[in-house]
Parts: structure tokens; C-alpha cells; sequence
């Protein structure tokens, strides 16, 4: 909302002038200047995220500096789901009816969750893998409706951790444990399967609902694998201590599809930096706050970067060397 400074009306000048000195002339009026009749704008985001976790977190990191970086002036109602589904609803619900100026949701079940109970407000995502597939955008380039954002998913990482998993680890059997009631979840594990038999792969997967599974859902298919690869799946990564203490201990390579999954206990990742991809979205909501650009005209972005990182202290304790070739970041 735009609030201006209004100007004292002679008359409540003259009579302040006039408590103060009857003895005084009254000054003439003088106009307000331009600059100061205009306050600067405030705008209220509401933020809308799935669950706690390392990735998540840098993604609004990103979102917030890229704001900061353009001088809104922003106020910030934070919520958080905890990972649970309901209360997505709830929270998207609760942010339509306060009229906030832009949501930003962070994971695809925040953002479906919001356009369902908006078409109005403008929602920039992040952290979504297949934007399209989760009927968020019509497509990449013409997003179309009151959405945009930016994918977490960069079109080489699934070939190169597969490739990876055979070339190197010499794995044929490959666990994976993720949500099949996550979308996100859902959409890398079908695109993994169409490119497994490419590679020679076989896929072992265990399945979850809650956080609380992640570490039993593990131990049951440890002793079946090669190597495990573990997808950006919320619960999952929320849990993520729990697969790597079990692949550790069994000596079986984890190589995980997110960066701050290695400083967690992961062997190695193919991964993207989460502050860039929430900066991303940062960088369109101040373009559709600043009234330069609605979402449907804003194509949405996946992912510019795809990096390796490698734990050195996971890789001398499972016995794996890190070979220069590799052209790894190493993590100490």
C-alpha cells in the first residue's frame, strides 16, 4: 500500500502558530516536496514451505537476498508445513485471505497447494522438479496463469549420477528410498527407470510416508545394493542422517542429488546450488512486484549449474578413492 504524507490545512496551521505566539504572523503554507509526499511502497510476501531442511532453507536464503539485492521493501509472512500435506492447505488458505501482494512456495506440494486456492495473487516457486508434469505451468517457456519460478532439476543430473554409478562405483544394483506420495518424488524415480536399462542398472526401492520410516525403509534393502541414490525427495532429505549412517556402515557408496546432502553423511552428489535456484525465483518476484512483468509472461528456469562434490571422509571410511579425473569439489 502507498501511503502519502497529507499536508496541514492553513487553518490547523494557523492555529498551532497561533497557541504558540498570539504575537506571531502566521507563515504562509509551504507545499510538501515531491520527494518526501510519497512514501516508499511496502509489500507483503507470504511464504509458504514444505519442511525444514538444508536445502530448502538455502532456497529462501537466495529468494530473500535476491529481493534485498533489489531494495524492496518487503514484509515477510513466514510459514511452515512441517511436512505436513493438511497444512500446506491451511497455510495457502490463510495467505489468499490476508491479500498478500506475491506468494513464494517452496516445494511443489507449497505451490500446488497455493494455486489451488488462488488465480489472482501472483506464486513464484522453487524447488520443483517437473513444474509441468505438477500442472503448476502449462510450459517452461509460456507458464501461462499467476505462475512462475525455478526448477531445482538440472537435465544432466540423472545421466550423470547413473552414469557415474557404473562407471566408476562398478554398481549394478541400485537402492533408492523416497515418497511415492510426493510428485517431485514420483517424477525423478519414472525418469530414472526409462534410463536404467541404458546404463545396465537395476533399481531396489523402498518406499515411505513419513520421516520417521527413512531409517528402517534403508536397513531393509542395504544388504541387496551396490550403491544407493537418493533423489530430492523432502522426507527423505529431512531424514538424511538416517541413510547415511546405515550406507556408511555398510560400506555402500550413497550418492545423493543434492550438495548439502554431502556435508550430512553422503558419499558424493550431483547436485545444484539451492541459493541460486531460490535467488532465481527472488530475481522474477521483484520483476512482477515492480509492475514490470506479469508470471504468465515470465518463462520459468531450470536449474544454469550442475556440480560434484565428493566427501573425502565418507570416501576413506567406505574405502573409495577419489580419482583427479573426477574434477570433484571436495568436501573435508
Amino acid at each position: 500500500m502507498r501511503i502519502k504524507k497529507g499536508l496541514l490545512s492553513l487553518i490547523g496551521a494557523v492555529f498551532i502558530l497561533g497557541a504558540c505566539s498570539s504575537n506571531s504572523a502566521s507563515p504562509e503554507p509551504k507545499p510538501a516536496d515531491e520527494g518526501e509526499k510519497e512514501s516508499k511502497e511496502t509489500y507483503t510476501i507470504g511464504v509458504t514451505q514444505l519442511m525444514e531442511h538444508p536445502a530448502l532453507n538455502l532456497a529462501t536464503e537466495g529468494f530473500k537476498k535476491a529481493i534485498e539485492e533489489a531494495g524492496l521493501d518487503v514484509e515477510y509472512d513466514m510459514q511452515n508445513a512441517q511436512g505436513d500435506n493438511s497444512a500446506n492447505d491451511s497455510i495457502a488458505s490463510n495467505l489468499v485471505g490476508q491479500n498478500v501482494d506475491l506468494i513464494f512456495a517452496n516445494s511443489t506440494p507449497s505451490a500446488q497447494a497455493a494455486l489451488s486456492k488462488t488465480t489472482e495473487i501472483p506464486i513464484v516457486f522453487t524447488s520443483v522438479v517437473d513444474p509441468v508434469g505438477a500442472e503448476l505451468i502449462a510450459s517452461m517457456e509460456e507458464p501461462g496463469g499467476n505462475v512462475t519460478g525455478t526448477s531445482h532439476h538440472h537435465p544432466d543430473s540423472i545421466p550423470k549420477a547413473l552414469e557415474y554409478l557404473k562407471d566408476e562405483l562398478g554398481a549394478k544394483k541400485v537402492g533408492t528410498v523416497y515418497n511415492v506420495g510426493e510428485q517431485n518424488s514420483r517424477a525423478q524415480i519414472d525418469k530414472i527407470k526409462k534410463q536404467m536399462d541404458e546404463y545396465g542398472l537395476e533399481l531396489v526401492e523402498a518406499t515411505v510416508s513419513t520421516s520417521a520410516d527413512v531409517k528402517q525403509a534403508t536397513e531393509s534393502i542395504a544388504d541387496q545394493v551396490d550403491a544407493f541414490y537418493v533423489i530430492t525427495d523432502n522426507t527423505v532429505v529431512s531424514a538424511f542422517e538416517s541413510v547415511a549412517d546405515v550406507a556408511t556402515s555398510a560400506k555402500v557408496p550413497l550418492l545423493a542429488a543434492d550438495l548439502d546432502s554431502v556435508p550430512r553423511g553422503a558419499f558424493a552428489a550431483f547436485g545444484v546450488d539451492f541459493f541460486e535456484v531460490g535467488h532465481g525465483a527472488g530475481e522474477m518476484a521483484v520483476k512482477i512486484l515492480k509492475g514490470e512483468a506479469k508470471p504468465a509472461d515470465i518463462p520459468a528456469e531450470p536449474p544454469k549449474t550442475l556440480k560434484f562434490m565428493v566427501n573425502k571422509e565418507v570416501a576413506d571410511t567406505i574405502g573409495v578413492e577419489i580419482k583427479p579425473e573426477w574434477e570433484a569439489e571436495i568436501y573435508e
